[in-house]
């Protein structure tokens, strides 16, 4: 298994962002990356941000991707008109807020808006304390990888194209928040059934091991199709 820090956050540290910063440059690194580790296409899975990633990967370098486990992916293209138009506006005022405010008022209304409850988890789990880094990690986010989320655009037709590589996953619980109704979305234009995992959108952090238990059980089978 291999997991990496995505650019300019924890030990993948840039000095200057010179250009604005598209997704696509997040999905030439994991490219990058497997080209080097692999010659054999991969088991890849991401939430959120790297859900999207994903997509793009499998979209743009299908030969390098086995499965995806895209797990809420927030696509707001997918969604009819005035419920975009809300989500955008919504996605808008998180980063117009960090600009006002900073990171905590910013943070509240993105947890708000992805409908994270850390207090839904398994019952032995102590969430981890912020580290260090924390700080600079989320200025980089809300500067430049929540714009770059909101500018993305999928490319439906090769996403179709490579449809029999996608698990599209949502949260159990997060069914009234954006990222779910986008996956939602999602498995329907792409007519593929969407699998349920356990807690919400953040499943992965609260409820640790059935995530983990769901995601073995879907590549698993995934794998020996």
């Amino acid at each position: 298994m291999v997991t990496f820090d995505r650019r300019g956050l924890s030990r993948s540290r840039i000095d200057d962002v010179a250009d604005e910063l598209q997704l696509a440059t997040h999905t030439d690194d994991a490219h990058s990356l497997l080209a080097a580790l692999t010659c054999e296409p991969a088991l890849v899975f991401g939430v959120s941000l790297g859900a999207l990633v994903g997509l793009d990967l499998v979209c743009r370098y299908p030969e390098q991707v086995h499965t995806l486990v895209s797990h809420e992916p927030p696509a707001t293209q997918l969604l009819p008109d005035a419920e975009r138009a809300n989500a955008v506006r919504d996605q808008e005022e998180v980063e117009a807020s960090f600009r006002r405010e900073g990171i905590a008022e910013a943070m509240k209304k993105f947890v708000a808006m992805a409908g994270v409850d850390f207090e839904d988890r398994e019952a032995d789990i102590e969430l981890a304390h912020p580290g260090p880094e924390r700080v600079a990690n989320l200025t980089f986010f809300l500067t430049h990888d929540a714009p770059a989320v909101r500018l993305y655009r999928l490319d439906l037709a090769a996403l179709e194209a490579v449809a029999a590589k996608i698990v599209v996953a949502v949260g159990r619980t997060s069914g009234a928040f954006l990222a779910h109704r986008c996956a939602v979305a999602l498995g329907r234009h792409l007519d593929i059934p969407v699998a349920e995992f356990p807690g919400g959108h953040s499943g992965f952090i609260t409820h640790p091991r059935a995530f983990a238990q769901k995601l073995h059980e879907v590549l698993m089978a995934e794998r020996e199709k």
